[in-house]
């Protein structure tokens, strides 16, 4: 039987896809390392965007070029750190992005002349094919929250979302929570969402020294304890309520808390966070790095003394794994699966109680009792997550939707209740 060809859609331009550039990593560096097996794995890459996907790549694995990155999308990262009112008032006119969607919605070819065998779409922007596929929805925030996207936003995600689950052979998720969201509104079977949980990247990176750790403080200028938050500066991410409880603990208080957030700071969103800083005279208490790079963000959660997560929705949450396989304790929003996801191993609040927020941190800050046992069973919480059972569970997918045979193992995986 001829080796099997899996194609992993990783067409992003770095920095800008939040999670999902985390996700392929992941996959990546899994993958890589999956030298049991006759499979093949390619990378799909826009041939002047792959720098920040090359270094994972190795052993079964190698880069599969499409076409040059669309201007669109080079078009709207420019737009929203240079120009973000504008960038802004075009999406709402017509959408950059969307109207890229919708003309690339058909396959080009690449994939076909390659003579791929599956096809995994690992984001929500897929396109036509007749290849066999797994889609990643990874959520369905516009539903929940449709006052952050404009109306042509929502109806397209709707469109999209629908006929790439519908196509797919597996439609996969990170959790049970998403997967039951899935099925409630797409009407999807039970037996098509599989949950196939994913773990933390941060252990693909190289481990970084003390000198690493002094160089990066003075790079950033950062204080010598900090709260730290990587995020997008979107609007569901919730920077102000983290904002308000660091006002709130220097008012009732009288602790004065730095904080540092990482990610990208584009758009007007940004703006309004600015002017909130303004407005609560948290200047000399708040940090914004921008976007920083894998190993730089190694070393900012291990110079952390705490990593809180004020998020208003995700389907789930790399800093989370990321802090506990750091040994930094944790605070996060109970919403969706995040609860399940950092079990006994957080301490959880309410959103949108600031005061909860408050809580958490001055606990997290002045209790080294709790801080010592959330990283230990941070540590206990995270070990059962690894890509190298992550990528097993998708090779066994990938063998049944080719309808190669399926090892022992392959079965007791896909039997398995999920760990979310």
């Amino acid at each position: 039987m001829k080796p099997l060809k899996i194609c992993l859609d990783a067409r992003l331009i770095s920095g800008t896809a939040g999670g999902v550039e985390q996700f392929v990593i992941g996959l990546a560096h899994g993958l890589s390392q999956l030298t049991d097996g006759q499979e093949e794995y390619y990378f799909l890459a826009y041939s002047d965007a792959d720098e920040w996907i090359k270094p994972y790549i190795s052993g079964p694995c190698r880069i599969l070029h499409c076409s040059k990155a669309p201007r669109s999308s080079r078009l709207k990262t420019l737009l929203k750190i240079n120009a973000p009112k504008l960038y802004d008032l075009l999406q709402k006119l017509y959408p950059v992005s969307e109207r890229w969607k919708i003309s690339n919605l058909w396959s080009d070819g690449t994939i076909e002349k390659a003579k791929i065998d599956i096809m995994h779409f690992t984001h929500q922007v897929a396109f036509l094919t007749k290849v066999p596929s797994i889609y990643h929805p990874h959520d369905l925030q516009h539903i929940h929250l449709p006052h952050y996207f404009s109306m042509s936003k929502r109806v397209l995600r709707e469109l999209l979302y629908r006929i790439f689950s519908s196509r797919a052979k597996l439609v996969a998720v990170s959790s049970s929570w998403v997967k039951a969201d899935l099925i409630r509104n797409y009407n999807l079977s039970n037996e098509k969402v599989q949950v196939i949980p994913l773990a933390p990247v941060i252990n693909a990176f190289q481990e970084p020294t003390h000198d690493d750790f002094t160089s990066v403080q003075q790079k950033f200028s950062l204080p010598d304890s900090f709260i730290f938050y990587p995020a997008q500066t979107w609007p569901h991410k919730n920077h102000l309520g983290l904002l308000d409880a660091v006002a709130i603990l220097r008012e009732q208080y009288g602790m004065v808390v730095s904080v540092v957030f990482a990610g990208s700071i584009s758009g007007t969103f940004f703006l309004e966070i600015k002017r909130h800083i303004e407005l609560l005279r948290l200047d000399a208490q708040s940090c914004f790095l921008g976007f920083v790079t894998s190993f730089e963000l190694q070393c900012l959660y291990k110079l952390a003394k705490c990593v809180v997560i004020p998020t208003k929705y995700e389907a789930g949450s790399f800093p989370i794994w990321e802090a506990f396989l750091s040994g930094v304790p944790v605070a996060c929003s109970n919403v969706t699966s995040l609860p399940t996801q950092a079990g006994d191993a957080a301490l959880i609040f309410n959103h949108e109680q600031p005061e909860e927020i408050a809580e958490a941190i001055r606990r997290l800050w002045t209790d080294e009792s709790l801080r010592q046992t959330l990283i230990e069973r941070g540590h206990k919480n995270v070990n059962r997550y690894l890509w190298e059972r992550t990528v097993r569970i998708f090779r066994a997918h990938y063998r049944r939707i080719a309808k190669h045979p399926l090892t022992e193992e392959d079965q007791k995986l896909l039997i398995a209740p999920p760990l979310m």
